[in-house]
């Protein structure tokens, strides 16, 4: 399938998705949490099911209703009964990949879409073996499938901060669960840590803390987890493509159920925008967004590089040069974003260079082409936006990959009174 859009303006109020980030960290605690615990407002979408099923098979019961999720969890996961699909989803795959860990014996194994099995695990199936672990990749190149053996954990280890916080995160959550204390040590610089602080947050409210020192050492003492009740808050991020919609097409458009409370790396949207010229306000859960010449910034998403594509597609309609810096990690992503990102909007006649660790984008009015996000949401959703910048000449491929993580994405802007073709 095929999509355009355009739009001559776009005005409204839109629901910002629930958090797909939080909504994983959740339902990997509620798992590990003896008891009942209940996730209000859950992200229903391919990755989210795909961590639901993963929790399944360790022995959680969990009942999905329209607004929570009820988690029966356990005392210690069980072996899986059938291999573990993690389909496109990275965080399912390296946070189940912990948690295989700690099932009593037996072997877990763990894959994913072709996308997914490109994907750096080397690191994280290391840090497993220093903690008393087996683990390996099948291919034994260091990406799924994975298989991991059960049986005791914990002890020291180290792990690059470079390629995966995920990898931090995943290790994090199966720590309070573990058999004795776990400690990590961070090798080089941690990237989006802003996702560390989330996992944290969502410990603490399962009845787990971790002890650290900055984001270079992380430990966690086997308490184990308590059934808790938690918010899943909107997501900044997936909301951040409906915030941009008015600087693309004019009009304003007011996003509802964000909650700047709780740690988001993705919040980091709200001063770019600024930065760029954007009129944004922030009210009690919700910001509003309305139409603003834009200008090129010089920008570091190191710890946000999710907004990468967002940022790029804006830049693309901004007087001036943007420099997006410090997404190197971007390249292990669902598609190595800055190549893709530059190699599309290339076809669309944008003025885009591509850097090691970011993208040099110049302004440029698009042109009739047709995009490929190569499988990849958020830059089908990006270029989606520059569809409606080209007032519908530029069309992408793939729509069905928004499922991953907003299902209601295109419906969304047709709620703001965008035009979106399916061809």
């Amino acid at each position: 399938m095929i999509v355009k859009v355009r739009a001559e303006r776009v005005s409204g109020e839109v629901r910002a998705p629930p958090s797909k980030s939080y909504t994983h960290r959740a339902i990997a605690a509620a798992l590990l949490a003896p008891g009942k615990s209940r996730i209000h407002n859950p992200l229903y979408s391919r990755d989210t099911e795909a961590t639901i099923n993963a929790a399944r098979l360790f022995g959680a019961t969990l009942q999905p209703k329209k607004d929570e999720v009820e988690v029966e969890g356990v005392e210690r996961p069980k072996t899986p009964e059938d291999i573990i699909d993690a389909m496109n989803s990275g965080t399912t795959l390296r946070i189940m990949t912990c948690i295989a860990g700690l099932t009593e014996r037996g072997y877990t194994v763990l894959t994913g879409d072709e996308s997914l099995r490109k994907r750096p695990m080397q690191p994280l199936l290391d840090a497993l073996s220093q903690l008393g672990v087996r683990a390996w990749s099948t291919k034994l190149d260091g990406t799924a499938p994975v298989i991991v053996e059960g049986g005791g954990m914990g002890g020291e280890c180290s792990i690059r901060g470079d390629i995966s916080s995920q990898f931090v995160s995943g290790l994090l959550i199966v720590g309070p669960a573990a058999e004795k204390s776990l400690t990590i040590s961070i090798e080089g610089e941690l990237v989006s840590r802003p996702y560390i602080d989330a996992t944290t947050a969502v410990l603490r409210l399962f009845g787990a803390e971790v002890e650290r020192e900055g984001y270079s050492r992380f430990k966690t003492e086997p308490s184990g987890y308590r059934p808790a009740a938690f918010t899943v808050p909107g997501d900044y991020g997936l909301a951040g493509f409906i915030m941009a919609a008015p600087l693309i097409a004019g009009g304003w458009v007011r996003v509802a159920g964000l909650d700047p409370k709780l740690p988001q790396a993705d919040y980091r949207l709200v001063s770019v925008l600024r930065e760029m010229g954007a009129d944004v306000r922030e009210g009690e859960g919700v910001v509003e967004v309305g139409e603003a010449p834009l200008a090129g910034i010089d920008v570091d998403l190191r710890d946000a590089p999710d907004l990468l594509p967002i940022v790029a597609v804006l830049a693309a309609v901004a007087e001036g040069e943007t420099r997006i810096g410090g997404v190197a990690h971007a390249r292990f992503k669902e598609s190595d974003r800055i190549h893709t990102i530059a190699t599309e909007l290339s076809k669309a006649s944008i003025h885009v260079r591509e850097a090691p660790d970011g993208l040099i984008i110049g302004a440029g009015k698009p042109r009739r082409a047709r995009l490929d996000p190569k499988g990849d949401h958020r830059l089908f959703m990006a270029f989606t936006l520059l569809s409606l910048a080209s007032g519908g000449l530029i069309e992408v491929s793939d729509p069905e990959s928004a499922s991953v993580s907003y299902p209601n994405f295109l419906d969304d802007l047709e709620l703001l009174g965008c035009e979106v073709e399916r061809s």
